[in-house]
């Protein structure tokens, strides 16, 4: 490895103002009372994070790789327990937050299409009200947010790579030497520190890659977790009995996963060869020193992998643990850049009155029913993580159970800078929330729309409603089932009841509850529900 590098590496906690330990990081400036002055807005989104791998959510995952700087915004703010996406799936999703629509309205339906800059935004609403914005990062909506109203942006070239990306700036695209988080991260401190009029009240969007596939950590991380042993999901073997949809996925880890390019697997003891490397690209833009790097560190455990010769399920429980090291490893630099942030917002003074929000564009699967990706409206990829501080109007601690959805993120920043929101908006601010308690007219269950097939993983077309306690869901195409399940009683959807008969007045109000909201989103073309 060059100096260069190793230098690079060694002073990227001190860059950015990086600890070890949420506890050694530096004092925060002393509470304030509520302002009367226009917050500023910091949204921070990653790129499929599951609420699993955030320890303030408290799974058995995250207890062994814990998040503790993302939590931080948690424990000084309020933890949504019931957070929701619309479409799982990253375009969608993106386009939602932006707009407030869900996907039929914004007509952003399914990955490959282009967001249209020129359609009404929040970004740029607050711009045109005299807010400084910017955003760097994951994109990936269309080829640059040119149009949307940014002060100033860079973004990642469509989905990225995690070494020395493509960066899409004004000025052109050019490769950056460097690793996809810490520079997300860096252009965010720069900007706030430097780049914004200061006379304004601001808005930045943070928006990471990881741990997006092909979940590749920073050198610095490669190895966090090797000698972690995360537990394995009780679905991990699920048979999908009763669910034709969920047996039709592609997405298996132990299955579908490609050997090479996302579990980073071997063709034999001694060899750095890849297996099965769909898309080689990620791999091959690494310097030489960085693949040196890499493969000095990944080739002893991959060695042992391969001296065992393992098959079967021990070669399917294998898998799993990889994923997890990798996929986790990736999310300690997304923590890492939320604690740098955090922590100059708190030295600077800015705390007080900036408005923190950590989310992701939608829920992940950690081997729940032995997958990976989302899509499915189960419940793993269906919620979403969702945290929000502002001091002064959130009682630290605060933990809502309320039902949420992406629709309302946009709602949430316009009330809070004082722009009304336009009709075309669907979503409703969540200030009302902001106690821990829910206004009686608050909703009480969610939509879902997933409309991408033919497309990877092989996820059928559906949509559905859930509530406190059921979900229904129709899937539509060359599979046309409904699936109903209790979330009480079954938790992990294993058990399709739409035919039982004890069920039936409950699946006939959420079917007549379906077309209502169908009808209230304008998504009642196509596949109707009776």
């Amino acid at each position: 490895m060059s100096k260069r590098l190793i230098a690079a590496i060694a002073a990227a906690p001190l860059l950015l103002g990086w600890t070890a330990d949420a506890r050694q990081r530096p004092q925060a400036a002393p509470p304030q009372t509520a302002t009367t002055e226009r917050p500023n807005i910091v949204f921070i989104m990653a790129d499929d994070h599951g609420y699993q791998a955030i320890s303030a959510y408290g799974g058995p995952i995250a207890r062994l790789a814990p998040t503790p700087n993302i939590d931080r915004i948690a424990r000084d703010g309020a933890l949504f327990t019931n957070s929701f996406v619309g479409n799982s799936l990253c375009g969608p999703s993106r386009a939602t937050m932006l707009t407030g629509q869900q996907s039929n309205r914004h007509g952003f339906t399914r990955n490959g299409q282009k967001f249209d800059n020129s359609v009404w935004n929040w970004p740029r609403a607050l711009s045109r009200a005299g807010y400084a914005t910017a955003m760097f990062g994951k994109w990936h909506i269309n080829y640059s947010p040119e149009g949307i109203g940014f002060d100033d942006w860079k973004v990642l070239d469509d989905q990225g790579e995690y070494y020395n990306p493509d960066i899409i700036t004004p000025k052109g695209r050019s490769i950056v030497e460097g690793y996809a988080t810490d520079l997300t991260t860096q252009y965010s401190l720069d900007w706030l520190k430097n780049g914004r009029d200061k006379s304004k009240p601001f808005a930045i969007l943070i928006h990471h890659k990881a741990p997006h596939r092909n979940f590749m950590p920073a050198l610095r991380h490669l190895t966090k977790y090797q000698n972690v042993k995360f537990p394995l999901p009780p679905t991990y073997y699920d048979r999908y009995g009763g669910r034709p949809a969920a047996a039709a996925q592609e997405m298996n880890i132990y299955r579908d996963m490609y050997e090479g390019h996302d579990l980073k697997m071997t063709v034999g003891v001694g060899s750095a060869k890849l297996r099965y490397n769909r898309w080689p690209g990620a791999f091959d833009r690494m310097t030489h020193d960085q693949q040196a790097e890499w493969d000095r560190l990944m080739q002893p455990d991959n060695d042992r992998m391969n001296a065992a010769n393992l098959k079967g399920r021990a070669l399917a429980e294998w898998k799993y643990q990889r994923y997890l090291q990798q996929y986790l490893a990736t999310v300690a630099s997304v923590d890492e850049g939320v604690g740098a942030v955090l922590d100059y917002l708190d030295q600077s003074g800015l705390s007080r009155n900036t408005i923190v929000v950590y989310t992701s564009d939608q829920g992940f699967y950690l081997g729940e029913h032995g997958w990976f990706d989302k899509r499915f409206m189960y419940e793993e990829s269906l919620r979403t993580p969702f945290m929000i501080r502002w001091p002064g109007h959130i009682r630290p601690g605060t933990k809502v159970s309320a039902f949420i959805q992406n629709i309302d993120y946009a709602p949430t920043f316009l009330a809070a800078a004082g722009v009304p929101a336009p009709a075309s908006v669907q979503g409703r601010a969540l200030e009302p929330l902001f106690d821990g308690k829910a206004p009686a007219d608050w909703r009480k269950d969610v939509y879902y729309h997933y409309f991408e097939f033919p497309g990877f993983h092989a996820v059928r077309a559906h949509y559905g409603v859930r509530d406190a306690r059921y979900k229904l869901m129709r899937f539509y195409g060359d599979i046309d089932q409904w699936e109903f399940y209790d979330l009480k009683s079954d938790p992990n959807e294993l058990r399709n009841r739409i035919d039982d008969p004890t069920m039936r007045p409950q699946i006939a109000r959420l079917k007549a509850r379906l077309i209502a909201l169908r009808r209230d989103y304008g998504d009642d073309q196509g596949p109707a529900v009776n």
